[in-house]
């Protein structure tokens, strides 16, 4: 699929106007001119300068390229399933992460797009604990981000 640089464009405006709007509610910090505010806000005026210009250029070259243009790969069930379990698992670790733990929740997903992609059953399990181990491991320990237990909560370390 191919969009128009004022499609893009105009994702950018969006983001930068959803920032900006964020951020107006940031608290000033007392006897300081400079605020919590300040570089969300400059990086969302130059997100917004971005998209102007995307939009601008897209629009110049709209009779060339189309606002969207779907690939072949389009109208393939299997590649379209593909992307629907790629985004289907984020949904899955959003609405089970806590409760199932990252460990378990994790395994799950890798193993089910593993399986989709045409992995063995082999290789899946084997890549699935391996990524699944060294993920929590990086994160965890390396990097100290506090991941979810789930009901392994007694037995974590």
């Amino acid at each position: 699929m191919k969009l128009n640089d004022a499609v893009f464009g105009l994702l950018l405006l969006a983001l930068a106007a959803a920032v900006l709007v964020i951020t107006a509610s940031y608290p000033m910090v007392p006897a300081q001119r400079v605020g919590p505010a300040l570089f969300p806000s400059l990086i969302a005026v130059g997100l917004a300068v971005g998209g102007l210009i995307l939009i601008a250029r897209g629009w110049r070259i709209r009779a060339q390229v189309p606002l969207i243009r779907f690939d072949p790969w389009v109208r393939s069930p299997r590649h379209v399933a593909g992307v629907l379990a790629v985004i289907g698992s984020v949904v899955f670790y959003v609405a089970a992460v806590d409760r199932l733990g990252f460990l378990l929740t994790s395994f799950v997903i890798l193993t089910v797009l593993f399986r989709m992609f045409g992995v063995g059953w082999k290789r899946t399990v084997i890549t699935s604990a391996i990524a699944t181990l060294a993920i929590h491991f990086a994160f965890y320990k390396l990097l100290r981000v506090p991941l979810p237990w789930g009901f392994l909560t007694p037995y974590a370390w």
